[in-house]
């Protein structure tokens, strides 16, 4: 039995997909299949149930893929850690990276660019998600690092504070608002908005933020995504508070605006915190440490074997 083939069953369940899957591995989709169906064969028994979409595990699927993806991921780091032995700052392998859709794709993408820019045999693979997908993905072991907006604590993760955003009021070009630069907080009492799904993290500080201030708006429009929201405001749906780093292009660019809030409560000032997550009993392997060390700009030299080394911005909360 090839290791290929465990490392493109796991694929393709992670993707729920063969095309993405066989994608992953740079193959055919019949020869994803192919693999998949060797294993089932070797086996004796159906490991995806192939007449539902997404694709759905069997039982016995569950239990070999739970056990294969710990397999593949501890025989690559054997790999990487072999291929490193005589030179503990080569990255090699990919670091799989999970983030809520309002990152930014521009952003991260610079950061990518970067790293297997400095890293030639590395690579990043990169996943929006759900907030809550996020956090699952990270604490199944299906990505190495997760990137989150208002962390809080959980038994199993280590939470890296990555960064602090400000929250900015966005409206379109040609909203009363848009070229004033700045704007009270009681001037947004009665304004439409539009928000954030209200089990989001974000859009219930957004609503203590305006409790605070005695400020009730009416909420037009819910999305669960910042892109969607500021192709809303753009059509004059409403207005919106968003983070000000997702806002940059569409107000560079003169389709959106955006407005310095004034007149906040300094103890409660609205920002998004953004932070950085892993499994807490993981080592990280050299691929992943290096990457994390670009997000957080501690390019360090390094003090250790790259199985047991730690970066120091890590928090135990």
């Amino acid at each position: 039995m090839q290791f290929e083939s465990l490392q493109i069953f796991c694929d393709v369940v992670r993707c729920a997909s063969f095309s993405r899957g066989a994608s992953e591995n740079k193959i055919s989709q019949s020869s994803a299949s192919q693999a998949v169906h060797q294993l089932e064969t070797r086996l004796g028994v159906r490991l995806i149930d192939r007449s539902k979409r997404p694709l759905v595990l069997t039982e016995e699927g569950k239990i070999y893929y739970e056990g294969c993806k710990d397999l593949v991921a501890r025989y690559l780091d054997l790999e990487d850690r072999v291929r490193t032995l005589n030179d503990d700052r080569k990255a090699t392998g990919t670091v799989g990276v999970a983030a809520i859709y309002s990152v930014g794709l521009l952003h991260m993408s610079r950061y990518v660019k970067t790293f297997e820019e400095r890293h030639p045999e590395a690579s990043v693979r990169l996943e929006y998600l759900h907030p809550t997908q996020v956090v699952e993905r990270v604490r199944e072991g299906d990505v190495e690092l997760g990137l989150i907006s208002f962390p809080r604590k959980w038994s199993e993760l280590v939470v890296i504070p990555w960064r602090e955003e400000p929250m900015v009021l966005v409206t379109s070009p040609s909203h009363r608002f848009a070229h004033r630069g700045t704007i009270s907080v009681g001037d947004l009492d009665g304004e439409t908005f539009v928000g954030f799904d209200s089990e989001l993290s974000i859009r219930k500080a957004i609503d203590r933020f305006l409790r605070r201030h005695d400020v009730e708006v009416e909420v037009a429009l819910e999305f669960d995504n910042i892109e969607n929201i500021k192709r809303a405001v753009e059509i004059s749906a409403g207005v919106a508070i968003l983070p000000e780093p997702s806002v940059e292009e569409e107000v560079r660019a003169g389709t959106l605006a955006s407005l310095r809030i004034e007149g906040q409560d300094p103890k409660h000032r609205l920002t998004r915190p953004l932070a950085i997550i892993h499994r807490r009993h993981d080592k990280l392997d050299v691929t992943t440490t290096r990457f994390l060390e670009l997000l957080t700009g501690c390019e360090l030299e390094a003090v250790g074997p790259p199985a047991t080394r730690r970066v120091p911005a890590a928090s135990s909360s």
